[in-house]
């Protein structure tokens, strides 16, 4: 096992505290994460991007900052990683696809104007699938991104890169984002904590071409860390289409516990087949809530599987981001990419509709559950980590990934947050993760039930058998 001695496998948190002390500068941090990044980067092909000079620059100046007693925000020097369909300035967004150039770009993403406010210092852009469009990351452009617990099997995507960084300590911050499940997907298979929020809490722009069902959010080795990333991210930006900001702050309440919560388990949605390991590890974390004072009821949501309607809608998203594409450039793309995209071509729009009014009455179902409940709980995946390359398991009944991620969808389409933290391992040695969803603008709640559950089992002192030889 691991132990955390080292810089690069500190917290955000911990960062913070030592820059305040002069324990550590933010250059120190830096140099800790690019020499992880160079010493493990091959094997899991996490960063697809890395400016040492910019890095290291960014870092220079947080640090005299922090010398003269003036950090600049929430954030200044912390290491931080970007999935590769954020806009940085200076750097590409070229969104894993051979049909994006990779000329710099002159703007940032809100995300990013928000952390530059906040003095972060980039490492560097990490690894998705084309367009973001899958649950495991692989690319024609970026190549098969890996599981850094067992590098034979997949770590999920579409944030893939992001959570492997995170997990091998190449930075305490990711920014991750979620259209199906691609932030709580990878935080499931490599045992760190993702956090979807609210649909349109955080600002988007450009515009998703998966609409309403795209989520920006935090993905880190700790809940605290979230919180404070989701305090950045959520700051207001004039390029924003979707909600106003908000004034909240996740880290306030974040101890509090769950004493008083009612909460609603279903380990299957009533309609899932689960991995008898991970069905028992989840159970078994169920139970850590009621030792904490919460009131736990095993019940089902009530639902049934949305994956048509979800299929229409999501799909529908990747046909509208390859829609000025012609053949030459679709042949140079992701086969599966192309396939579900030119199948949603096919759709009218009464079938469009038709997924929205499905959309509207699975919100108001939720809607009525919170009523009840504060909370729900569920597995993260049904399944552990397979084998990195597929889009599904070797065997498994469809060829589409969201066959394998029955949890994560459904929640998006809702726009409820929802978070995976790590709940235990598989006898050989796979992350599982624990699901927790709340009702919509619940954040904070959720933020704060995962942080009860990760200080009451904490798994944060064990991290992939690779760091041995660090």
């Amino acid at each position: 096992m691991a132990q955390r001695t080292e810089v690069a496998d500190l917290t955000a948190m911990e960062m913070l505290r030592l820059f305040r002390r002069k324990e550590l500068s933010p250059v120190e941090a830096a140099e800790a994460c690019l020499q992880r990044i160079e010493r493990y980067n091959d094997q899991v092909n996490a960063f697809c991007l890395v400016d040492r000079d910019t890095t290291l620059a960014m870092a220079r100046e947080s640090e005299q900052r922090w010398q003269r007693g003036q950090p600049l925000g929430l954030v200044d020097g912390v290491p931080t990683a970007v999935k590769d369909v954020f806009m940085v300035k200076g750097w590409f967004n070229r969104k894993a696809s051979h049909t994006i150039p990779d000329t710099p770009v002159t703007e940032d993403a809100p995300a990013i104007a928000a952390l530059r406010r906040n003095g972060f210092v980039p490492v560097g852009k990490v690894t998705t699938p084309e367009f973001g469009w899958k649950g495991i990351t692989d690319s024609p452009l970026c190549g098969v991104t890996r599981n850094p617990w067992n590098t034979e099997t997949t770590p999920g995507g579409s944030s893939g890169g992001s959570s492997a960084a995170i997990a091998l300590g190449m930075a305490p911050l990711s920014l991750g984002t979620d259209a199906g499940g691609s932030i709580r997907i990878p935080a499931g298979f490599t045992g760190i904590f993702g956090h979807k929020p609210t649909q349109g809490r955080c600002p988007i722009w450009p515009q998703s071409p998966f609409g309403a069902l795209a989520h920006p959010g935090p993905m880190t080795w700790t809940v605290e860390d979230s919180a404070l990333l989701l305090n950045v991210m959520a700051e207001g930006d004039p390029h924003d289409t979707t909600l106003p900001a908000t004034n909240e702050d996740y880290m306030v309440g974040l101890y509090r516990g769950v004493r008083g919560l009612k909460i609603a388990y279903s380990p299957n949605l009533g309609y899932v087949s689960v991995d008898p390991e991970i069905a028992a590890s989840v159970e078994q974390a169920v139970k850590v809530f009621e030792e904490l004072g919460a009131t736990v009821e095993q019940v089902d949501p009530g639902f049934t599987d949305p994956h048509d309607a979800f299929d229409i809608l999501f799909y529908g998203g990747a046909a509208n981001a390859m829609r000025d594409l012609g053949p030459e450039q679709r042949a140079r793309m992701d086969p599966g990419l192309v396939e579900v995209a030119e199948w949603a071509e096919q759709l009218g729009l009464l079938d469009y509709l038709g997924a929205q009014n499905e959309r509207a009455a699975l919100i108001e179902r939720m809607n009525l559950f919170h009523d009840s409940y504060d909370l729900l709980l569920t597995p993260s995946l049904p399944i552990p980590a397979f084998k990195a390359g597929l889009e599904v398991p070797e065997g498994w009944r469809s060829k589409r990934w969201p066959s394998w991620t029955p949890f994560t969808y459904p929640f998006n389409m809702t726009g409820q947050p929802a978070a995976s933290v790590p709940c235990g391992f598989t006898d050989t040695g796979l992350p599982i993760g624990l699901h927790l969803v709340g009702g919509r603008h619940q954040d904070a709640l959720v933020l704060r039930a995962a942080h009860a559950y990760q200080q009451a089992r904490p798994l944060t002192d064990r991290r992939p058998p690779m760091l041995q030889s660090y």
